[in-house]
């Protein structure tokens, strides 16, 4: 048996009993495979007889879950609105032009995932990226290359 479905299936086991199971099985089942692939959503589904229809409707409604896999490295760029005032919107369109990638999106070769947020909590700092929870303020396009080489 593949060792990610054993982990599975104690985290599962953990929680189905529980009131309100689904997002801390969800949660753990992300942890494991990095997102939620559909036969990991099946298999929470038959284990905890917890229709597929209502597991993607949770799944779909929180941003913390993922149906794709990410990056190797998370980027947040901030646009909320002391980011976005302060040229957001600039380190955005720097970043995708940079990595070839969208809002959403993750690079060909995997190094790079890129999400959008509404606020990263460093308004003083504006703007901001964060990369794999690594806060990098007061940005300047001109800066961005030089931060996405630091990571792998």
């Amino acid at each position: 048996m593949d060792p990610k479905e054993i982990k599975l299936d104690e985290i599962i086991n953990r929680h189905k009993n529980d009131n309100g199971p689904l997002i801390p099985i969800l949660q753990g089942a992300q942890e494991v495979y990095g997102y939620l692939p559909a036969h990991v959503i099946k298999h929470i589904s038959k284990a905890t007889r917890i229709p597929v229809a209502r597991i993607y409707g949770v799944v779909t409604f929180y941003a913390q879950f993922r149906l794709t896999p990410v990056g190797r490295n998370l980027i947040n760029i901030c646009l909320g609105t002391a980011c976005h005032v302060r040229g957001g919107a600039k380190i955005v369109e720097t970043i995708e032009k940079e990595l070839k990638i969208k809002d959403g999106a993750t690079t060909e070769d995997g190094r790079f995932t890129l999400e959008v947020v509404a606020c990263i909590g460093a308004c003083g700092l504006a703007p901001v990226i964060s990369i794999n929870n690594e806060v990098h303020g007061r940005l300047l396009p001109e800066k961005i290359a030089g931060i996405l080489a630091k990571y792998e």
